[in-house]
Order: structure tokens, then C-alpha cells, then sequence
């Protein structure tokens, strides 16, 4: 029998994402002494500043849930808080002028605008290798293998590098203004967006010690759900105000941006959003992953309203 999703599930699957939230939160908060204390000055300030800005936190919840669902036992919240600063790193710097120009970021002015852009420039490059230092922790509390952690490494950078989320950035800078095809779009949004989520559910994967096609579909799953995440965002900065996004609305018309509500339209988007939904869940009916927390995290992707 095949995977169903419920239609009732947003309650399950936020009071799931709330406990994720608040584990990396409480973990990026034990951390921001010791972040201080290696970056002395306003670039550790402005690093704690978006580690501690709100956030969904859907990535590392993905990581979560993937590897409880996979048979992880252990406590992987620090492993996953990895994922969280490779993107929060990407968001301090889709924020600069020279990409986006935003002033607002979850609810507080953008890091550049707290401090300023040389300062958010240099806290972004070195959340990188911060990252690393997550990783390694958290992989060592679950007492994985070096090989094991060394291929969580692997998964986790090449997808925030030149093949998953920085080249997806360049693409996507350099189709504004243009009407790319809905094959390039789905291209663009499956490097900067779905790169990385496909990383955090095949990082769950790998950390619970899961069998090859188990792992695939995870990372396949996490790629749809990264192509639904970025569509629904794209209905929601036309249809949303900012106090309700915690974010600039409207900047991607604004700017000229690619998006699928400009290539299909709100009912198109919608439509295509639903459609990624339901690839993500054949992903996991073929593999035998019979999850219902991973369904409910995928319909309330869909579903959000922020």
C-alpha cells in the first residue's frame, strides 16, 4: 500500500518542526559564546546574529526526521544545526546588495543592515567552515565513522557549492529580467533551493546507517520538496505583505526575477507546487518508506502561509 498523506497534518508536522526549532536554537545558543570567542568583534556578533535570527528551520527538521524515520536512535540536533549555518550563510548573502539588496530577514533587518556589508560579507564566508565544525560534532555524538562523517561532509558541501546552491545563485542572477522556460527554471530552483534540502533528508540518510535505496530516496524526496518549497515561496512573496512574511514582499516582481508565478500564474504555481508534492511521496511509496512524519512535513511545505 502506498504512502498516504493526511489531510489533517499541519498540526503534526508543526508541533514537530517547533521541537526541531527549538533543539537547533538551543544548540546555536550554546554555541554563541564559543562563536564570539574564536571571531572576536563584529563578525561574531553578526554570525550569533543570524544563527539566532527566528527561522523555520525546515532543513535541519528534515535531517531529523529522515534519520528517526530511517532508524537513527541517537541525538543527531547538532548534526543537523550543520545544514542550518550553510543556510543561514546563503541567506546572509542572497541579502547584499550586490545580490538581492533586502533590508528584512525573518522579522529583523538583514545582517548587512544590523551592521554592515563588509561585516556580512566576511561573517557569511566564515559560517562556512563553522559548518564543518557543527558536522564533525555532530557526527561524533553519534559515534559515526570518519568515513561515515567524511561522506556527510561530501553531501553537505557540494550541495551549498558551485553545482547545488552558489551556482544556483548565479543562475538565478543572471535570468532576471529575462522569461527562462519552465525546464530552466525547475534547473535554477533545483540547484539554489532543492540542492540543499536534497542534502539534509540524504544526510539523515546516511547518519542512520540506511541502506542505498533508502538514501536515494531521501535525497530524491528532499530535491521535489526543495521545487515545492520554492514555488509556494514564490506565490506567497506575490500574495503575502511583508509583516506577514518577515520579509521584503513584492521584491521579485519588483526586480524582475524569474519565478514560477511569472512563468504559470498563482493557479499554475499552485498547481506545479502540488505536483512536486506528489513526486516526493512516490519517491518514498517506491522505496517502502512508509513515513507518515515525512509526508506531514511535506504537505505542510505546501500548505504554509509564511
Amino acid at each position: 500500500m502506498g504512502l498516504s498523506v493526511s489531510q489533517t497534518p499541519t498540526s503534526d508536522a508543526a508541533r514537530f518542526l517547533a521541537e526541531a526549532r527549538d533543539g537547533v536554537n538551543r544548540v546555536f545558543a550554546a554555541r554563541g559564546p564559543e562563536i564570539r570567542r574564536a571571531h572576536p568583534g563584529p563578525v561574531g556578533d553578526a554570525i550569533v546574529y543570524a544563527l539566532e535570527s527566528p527561522g523555520k528551520r525546515l532543513r535541519p527538521a528534515l535531517t531529523l526526521a529522515v534519520y528517526r524515520e530511517a532508524g537513527g536512535r541517537g541525538d543527531a540536533t547538532e548534526l543537523a544545526a550543520a545544514v542550518e549555518v550553510i543556510h543561514t550563510y546563503s541567506l546572509v548573502h542572497d541579502d547584499l546588495p550586490c545580490m538581492d539588496d533586502d533590508d528584512l530577514r525573518r522579522g529583523r533587518p538583514t545582517v548587512h543592515r544590523a551592521f554592515d556589508v563588509p561585516t556580512a560579507t566576511e561573517a557569511g564566508f566564515r559560517m562556512v567552515p563553522l559548518a564543518a565544525g557543527f558536522m564533525w560534532r555532530g557526527a561524533a555524538a553519534l559515534g559515526l565513522a570518519p568515513a561515515v562523517a567524511g561522506d556527510i561532509a561530501r553531501t553537505l558541501f557540494a550541495a551549498a557549492g558551485a553545482g547545488g546552491m552558489i551556482g544556483g545563485q548565479v543562475l538565478d542572477l543572471e535570468a532576471a529580467g529575462h522569461e527562462p522556460s519552465l525546464a530552466q527554471l525547475v534547473r535554477l530552483h533545483g540547484m539554489k533551493t532543492g540542492a540543499l534540502l536534497s542534502a539534509s533528508a540524504e544526510i539523515g540518510a546516511v547518519a542512520a546507517g540506511a541502506e542505498a535505496v533508502t538514501r536515494s530516496a531521501a535525497r530524491a524526496f528532499g530535491a521535489d520538496l526543495g521545487l515545492a518549497f520554492q514555488i509556494v515561496d514564490d506565490v506567497l512573496d506575490a500574495v503575502e505583505s511583508s509583516d506577514h512574511l518577515g520579509k521584503t514582499a513584492g521584491k521579485d516582481a519588483a526586480q524582475g526575477k524569474a519565478t514560477y508565478v511569472a512563468l504559470l500564474g498563482l493557479d499554475g504555481a499552485r498547481a506545479e507546487a502540488e505536483r512536486c508534492l506528489a513526486g516526493a511521496m512516490d519517491r518514498l511509496r517506491d522505496a517502502g518508506l512508509h513515513s507518515t512524519l515525512l509526508a506531514n512535513l511535506a504537505r505542510f511545505v505546501v500548505e504554509r502561509r509564511a
